[in-house]
């Protein structure tokens, strides 16, 4: 069981896995340095170590002790208990959701354990807001895609706002990064995937044609500003669009991914 710490000293050294949750560069320094990633709220810390993931410790107000017991019961790592105001003071916003976990991470997997036995992926070049990744990913893992590949540049999964935004869905979907961005659809064709890339080129045509009767696809999606690449887009094997009404030319990406992944899961 873990033990239960009381902490009344936001400057408690063995809180640092929790300070300055809103400082983004700092939190992804401090993260990738120390090999860890956090957990919000009772649902996703439940989903991320039912997931395996193994915890460094807990950080929670008293009145989430009892939603968490089955959780604390079997780990060994301490849960740090404080006050909501003291959170606060700690992690620099609100815990609204009352429940903090700090985890380790694991090796990334390789691309072919990722794809193997998968015929819907999803393929992520260059979207850097973390909230936009962790929508991706939970409408992917809601509509039945197997896998997601992300490009270098990609924003973490498993930084705390991706996490949340996902519902837990970063744990459940697999999904590694891509070790080179310039070939990798084309490499993905040579696997027997599609690649159907979302994009307003001349020559898209709308996703539901792009993707009928197709056996194993790759859903290709841009950054939030400028879109794909335009090498991404030219080594695509099909480009298609998602129809609009006259006056507006695009969704929001995420938005964009759930439609696109909808449709693709029908085909």
């Amino acid at each position: 069981m873990a033990e239960l710490v009381e902490v009344t000293d936001p400057d408690d050294p063995r809180l640092r896995d929790y300070r300055d949750l809103r400082d983004v560069q700092l939190r992804k320094d401090l993260e990738a340095e120390h090999g860890l990633f956090l957990a919000e709220g009772e649902k996703v810390v439940r989903r991320a170590l039912e997931s395996g993931f193994d915890a460094r410790s807990f950080l929670m107000a008293p009145r989430w002790l009892d939603g968490l017991a089955d959780v604390l019961d079997r780990s060994g790592a301490p849960c740090y208990v404080l006050s909501e105001q003291l959170a606060e003071q700690v992690t620099g916003f609100h815990v609204h959701r009352g429940a903090l976990a700090s985890l380790e991470r694991r090796p990334l997997p390789s691309v072919e354990s990722v794809l193997a036995g998968a015929r819907s992926v999803l393929v992520l070049e260059d979207v850097v807001d973390h909230t936009n990744v962790g929508a991706i990913l939970r409408s992917g893992a809601a509509l039945g895609f197997d896998a997601a590949l992300l490009a270098p540049r990609c924003a973490d999964p498993l930084y705390r706002r991706a996490i949340k935004v996902s519902m837990g869905a970063v744990f459940t979907l697999p999904w590694t990064r891509l070790p080179e961005w310039y070939d990798a659809l084309p490499d993905l064709s040579a696997r027997g995937f599609t690649t159907v890339a979302l994009t307003l080129a001349p020559d898209a045509v709308p996703v539901e044609e792009a993707v009928a009767g197709l056996d194993k696809v790759a859903l290709v999606l841009g950054s939030e500003g400028h879109g794909l690449s335009e090498r991404w887009q030219e080594s695509a094997d099909r480009r298609a669009i998602i129809p609009m009404h006259e006056g507006i030319d695009s969704l929001n990406v995420a938005a964009a991914s759930a439609v696109a992944c909808y449709v693709t899961a029908r085909r």
